[in-house]
């Protein structure tokens, strides 16, 4: 396990928009939770205030479960550009099924993602993303605000 402190988020977003920077989304959809984060961070380091959110539940903590469940999907009707972020694509099937659901339900939409990690492994990888890793990692929102 690797932990991943908010030091290093400060200076991974900063990368991550500079990745992005060609592409433009004009929305963010963070999966929940995630990318939530992720998705804030983004859109106040880019001045994007069209963030969305999407629930997605595949895992329980460390322990994947047998489907994905989507749920909360955003209205996109006005968008022309979609940055998909989730923390780390890890199976890959999150992504691979939001990205699935919200290419049908908006075909006239360009979808593009993003992650800080992905997995060689995964299903599918992101169009961004910062690192490849083999670990669990375990990033500040998830250990830093426990109360126990």
């Amino acid at each position: 396990m690797v932990y991943y402190p908010y030091t290093q988020f400060v200076e991974d977003v900063k990368k991550l928009v500079r990745l992005t920077e060609t592409y433009r989304p004009d929305t963010i959809v963070a999966i929940a939770r995630g990318g939530w984060t992720l998705g804030h961070a983004y859109a106040s380091a880019t001045g994007n205030r069209q963030l969305m959110s999407i629930n997605s539940i595949l895992y329980e903590g460390d322990q994947k479960g047998r489907q994905c469940t989507i749920f909360n999907v955003p209205a996109l009707e006005n968008a022309t550009k979609v940055l998909v972020l989730d923390d780390i694509v890890d199976s890959g099937e999150t992504l691979k099924e939001v990205l699935a659901l919200l290419r049908k339900r908006f075909t006239h939409v360009t979808f593009k993602s993003g992650s800080i990690y992905y997995k060689k492994s995964a299903v599918i990888q992101p169009d961004f993303s910062l690192y490849e890793t083999n670990e669990w990692i375990e990033f500040f929102w998830e250990k830093d605000y426990l109360l126990h």
